[in-house]
């Protein structure tokens, strides 16, 4: 028959047990959760970076069937602008959000959008998708 050395050791150590178990408890739990939410988090950030160059490519779109119908309505600078902005979203690396140049094509094509809105004197906004937490807003 085996005597333990110490009667009382498992019973000092019961709190670092409790404690341990605790934490790889606590451990996985919060992994879980983490990774839950950062799903959550991806897909609404994938969302609006997609309404946003959604927006852009609209009104390139729009101004590049103007030129079509109508040739002289704009400047060289805003055609110039146009086919710069339009070669700036066909860069954007849609897959890849975090390469560090999807910062900076973004922030260039907010800049060239805003020099062509005033230099067309129009106010282009995008205020996002309405959301469903208020009815009222969604129109059809």
């Amino acid at each position: 028959m085996d005597i333990p050395d110490d009667i009382f050791g498992e019973s000092l150590n019961l709190e670092d047990t409790h404690l341990n178990e605790g934490f790889q408890e606590g451990y996985e739990t919060g992994f879980a959760s983490g990774q839950d939410d950062g799903r959550e988090v991806g897909l609404n950030t994938g969302f609006t970076t997609g309404e946003v160059l959604g927006f852009y490519r609209g009104g390139i779109d729009v101004w590049n069937a103007v030129i079509r119908v109508e040739p002289s309505c704009y400047s060289a600078r805003v055609e110039k602008k146009i086919k710069e902005m339009d070669e700036l979203l066909s860069k954007y690396l849609i897959l890849e959000p975090e390469n560090e140049s999807v910062t900076d094509i973004m922030g260039s094509l907010r800049l060239k959008f805003r020099a062509i809105c005033a230099t067309l004197n129009v106010k282009l906004e995008y205020n996002g998708y309405p959301k469903a937490s208020d009815p009222n807003e969604i129109q059809f």
